[in-house]
């Protein structure tokens, strides 16, 4: 709380544009500051790391599940779940960039890779088609990956492409408020009405259901062991994955896809 209260008071100055660090899930320790930061419109970047199940062993209290939605949720903040380095680079560029708001950039502990088809100039519009799999000429399926689950959903994506014949899109979703200010136009050419879509994010999927059909994450809190048996036991991988979203497409075969994220 101290930290981010000082931070609001160096950026209130003027002089500089001051950053905040720790792991994500202790933001909630500094939400009576941090929030003042949105209300008085102050460029303070919160820079958190470890910011999933992917911490491993630590354990569910210093998981983030719940501390996203509660971010997203708070106005005026701009929060980012970068997949790779040219999204890093992009959460960087719109946190400077926004003099009127503070910026959250939710940071990974294990390793990601350089995402083919990213790049800093997609990233800025929030949300962007990353690439496709499979010979269709028309998705069966839209996978949106944020942050760690980006590479997860692109995997998923080639496995139901190679298996099961289907022609799969993954959207890359690194800020949700910058998605939501693109025009409906460019909103529905990410997110393609009509198509049955999965949402893949190692945190609580509240929220979720005004971007996708069937949003995959974990509400529950965390566990501790090594990351990648926590991905296991809590069905972000590939073919856990790859599962449910057979189940969707199938469920909508016979039912209508309503069409989301409408803005009135």
């Amino acid at each position: 709380h101290g930290m981010a209260a000082i931070s609001n008071g160096i950026a209130a100055y003027g002089a500089n544009i001051p950053f905040a660090s720790t792991f994500l899930n202790f933001i909630s320790y500094a939400a009576g500051a941090s929030r003042l930061s949105a209300l008085s419109k102050l460029r303070v970047i919160y820079i958190m790391t470890h910011d999933s199940i992917g911490l491993g062993e630590d354990g569910p209290t210093h998981q983030p599940i719940e501390t996203m939605a509660m971010l997203r949720a708070t106005p005026n903040y701009l929060n980012f779940r970068p997949a790779d380095g040219n999204e890093v680079s992009a959460a960087y560029y719109s946190a400077l960039e926004h003099s009127d708001r503070p910026s959250v950039l939710s940071l990974t502990r294990q390793n990601l890779p350089q995402l083919e088809g990213s790049s800093i100039e997609k990233a800025l519009k929030g949300g962007y088609s990353l690439a496709t799999y499979g010979s269709g000429s028309k998705a069966d399926l839209l996978i949106v990956g944020t942050g760690s689950e980006t590479s997860i959903a692109v995997d998923t994506a080639k496995l139901l492409a190679e298996r099961d014949g289907l022609t799969v899109s993954v959207v890359s979703m690194p800020c949700l408020e910058l998605f939501n200010a693109q025009s409906d136009e460019y909103r529905h050419s990410v997110l393609t009405p009509g198509v049955p879509s999965i949402s893949v994010e190692a945190l609580s999927t509240f929220g979720w259901h005004k971007y996708v059909h069937c949003p995959i994450g974990i509400d529950t809190f965390g566990a501790s062991a090594p990351y990648q048996e926590l991905y296991e036991h809590f069905g972000l991988t590939p073919e856990a994955i790859a599962k449910k979203a057979c189940k969707v497409v199938e469920y909508y075969k016979n039912a209508p896809v309503p069409t989301l994220s409408l803005q009135f």
